[in-house]
């Protein structure tokens, strides 16, 4: 029961704060100036009157003239700019959106639109193009993972040694993140298609006209662009490895890799966590990069076994790297189903969410272990 009425508790202070933060705070910040200003308390409040459990609580957190109640005001106010911002492009949106979703919008019928309730993610639960572009991007996303991850602790073990010109080869590898995913895309689509052909042989194909081949093609071209990133991270904790531990596991004999293993990698565990986290996020959202190097293509056939979970009589048509980002504009914007492509991108929300918490959350478990 105490428990309860804790949690209880602290909903209600939480929706009495949030009013106080977005409604009553800045108007008595503009009516405290102005009385500034012209020299007179405009605003007062009556500090010895009785008030109820919640209104005594607000008033001493937030309005009274206690250290406290003012640090509070003042954390606020320098706050509410990038709040403000942040609650008009992305918490409104999202809001927005979630409305959208449920509704028949098409993106021509603005006002006219009506509620449909949940048949948008029916529809997409239904839709096999949307299967298969989650089942790619989680396959993408692994194994770019893997590999951004992989080249960059390389990189950076490389990097931190006593070499002469490291800082010169830190810039050389961080340098092509500075690159727009548009322009790298349409690099690399060149290099693909007009400077390897050259050498013949096993390079006599593009990697772009076949759909696996792709697949690996791209993750040569975002790994290329994000290891360096990726590396910086890793040298920042690499860093900060007491160099006596190592010296002393070097004298007691211990070899490259127990190093590596005992002393290295538990002391940067949390870099681990944090470059895990950006390269998933990255990867799952992959989307300039795909349109300018492939346009989501090349066209390839759907799988026989996903044909047979959806009741398809053939193997239909459908683009090599049609990844949910790819699949969420040309739902909204090529076919203008603006509701349909909303319910997938909030169902992509959804579930990106879910894998970045159970991704930090191992992570952070393995730091405690390791």
């Amino acid at each position: 029961m105490i428990k309860k009425k804790s949690f209880v508790d602290t909903v209600v202070k939480f929706l009495i704060s949030s009013f106080i933060i977005f409604i009553v705070l800045i108007p008595v910040l503009i009516v405290r100036t102005v009385g500034k200003i012209f020299k007179k308390d405009l605003i007062k409040f009556n500090q010895d009157k009785e008030r109820g459990k919640y209104s005594q609580w607000m008033f001493d957190t937030w309005l009274s003239e206690k250290e406290k109640a003012q640090n509070n005001r003042v954390f606020v106010y320098f706050l509410f700019p990038s709040l403000f911002s942040f609650s008009l492009f992305v918490v409104l949106p999202f809001f927005q959106g979630l409305y959208y979703s449920l509704t028949d919008w098409t993106g021509l019928n603005t006002g006219d639109e009506a509620l449909v309730g949940i048949l948008n993610y029916i529809t997409i639960f239904r839709d096999y193009g949307f299967a298969y572009s989650f089942i790619r991007t989680v396959i993408y996303s692994v194994l770019n993972i893997v590999a951004i991850n992989l080249i960059a602790f390389t990189l950076a073990m490389i990097v931190v040694q006593k070499l002469k010109f490291k800082n010169v080869y830190r810039a050389a590898f961080f340098m092509p993140n500075l690159i727009g995913g548009l322009v790298l895309g349409y690099i690399w689509q060149f290099v693909f298609n007009k400077a390897i052909v050259q050498f013949g042989g096993i390079f006599s194909s593009s990697l772009l006209i076949d759909g696996d081949k792709a697949l690996f093609g791209l993750i040569i071209v975002v790994t290329w662009q994000y290891a360096g990133y990726i590396m910086m991270i890793y040298i920042a904790a690499l860093q900060n490895v007491p160099q006596d531990l190592t010296e002393a596991s070097k004298i007691d004999g211990a070899n490259a890799w127990q190093r590596l293993r005992t002393i290295t990698f538990p002391m940067i565990s949390q870099a681990f966590t944090i470059a895990m986290f950006l390269t998933l996020t990255t990867s799952f959202k992959q989307y300039d990069t795909v349109v300018s190097l492939t346009q989501g293509g090349p066209p390839t056939q759907l799988p026989l076994w996903l044909s047979n979970i959806f009741s398809l009589t053939n193997q239909p048509a459908i683009e090599a790297l049609d990844f949910l980002a790819v699949n969420i504009y040309d739902e909204a914007f090529v076919n203008f189903n603006m509701g349909v492509g909303q319910a997938k991108a909030i169902t992509f929300f959804v579930v990106l969410l879910l894998v970045s918490l159970v991704q930090v959350y191992y992570n952070k478990r393995k730091e405690v272990e390791l």
